[in-house]
């Protein structure tokens, strides 16, 4: 089954431009494209749309405050796909609940992959963006996590997704399985009330809060 798409871009080369090369990819089907993050945000609330492929910078409603919209009223799921690495929008857009951002300069394949990770539940963040929420959150950070609120190994596994670490790298620095890892995730997401790991990683790197 194809996973069906919308793409959200003000420049319409660059709307059609992912329209053309996904679309060629039969494990695509693309719903529909929008000049706008309103019209973005309408067309998933009234259709279902696996993915959202959003820009940043749109008029009338831009990419961040789609991203909010859509994450609140709908399941899909968002990928950001921009230009600008500017940490402002990393934070806000993750906070709203997108589940990938991406710098459009990467090849059409890694899009591709990163479309269907989120697609599959995975969390997609570009290495480049994931260094920027972290050198910038660890500059301003001010206060410190209530470690009472979690387990030794849990406190452990925090830390080390705030490092970046995947889990098959967490779990071989813990001599534990990733089934065990994955495990020890979904109670901390559900002791934080966060939605996913980068969210944690945030959330330990900004003292506490998201």
């Amino acid at each position: 089954m194809a996973i069906k798409l919308l793409i959200a871009d003000d420049d319409a080369i660059v709307r059609e431009g992912f329209k053309m090369i996904l679309g060629m990819d039969d494990n695509f089907e693309i719903l529909y494209c929008a000049e706008n993050g309103d019209v973005a945000a309408k067309y998933c609330r009234e259709n279902e749309v696996d993915v959202a492929l959003l820009d940043v910078r749109m008029p009338v409603k831009n990419g961040v405050e789609a991203t909010k919209e859509i994450c609140s009223n709908t399941s899909t799921k968002v990928l950001i796909l921009t230009t600008f690495d500017d940490d402002e929008y990393i934070n806000d857009a993750i906070k709203n609940g997108a589940k990938g951002y991406l710098l459009k300069s990467n090849p059409p394949d890694k899009i591709k992959d990163a479309i269907r990770m989120l697609y599959g539940g995975n969390t997609v963040i570009q290495d480049i963006v994931f260094d920027k929420i972290k050198v910038g959150l660890t500059s301003s950070k001010n206060k410190s996590i209530d470690k009472s609120l979690f387990s030794k190994r849990e406190f452990e596994i925090i830390e080390s997704i705030s490092r970046g670490l995947s889990n098959r790298e967490i779990s071989k620095e813990l001599y534990i399985s990733e089934g065990t890892v994955a495990n020890y995730i979904t109670s901390i997401l559900n002791k934080t009330g966060l939605d996913h790991r980068t969210q944690i990683a945030i959330y330990y790197l900004n003292g506490g809060t998201v």
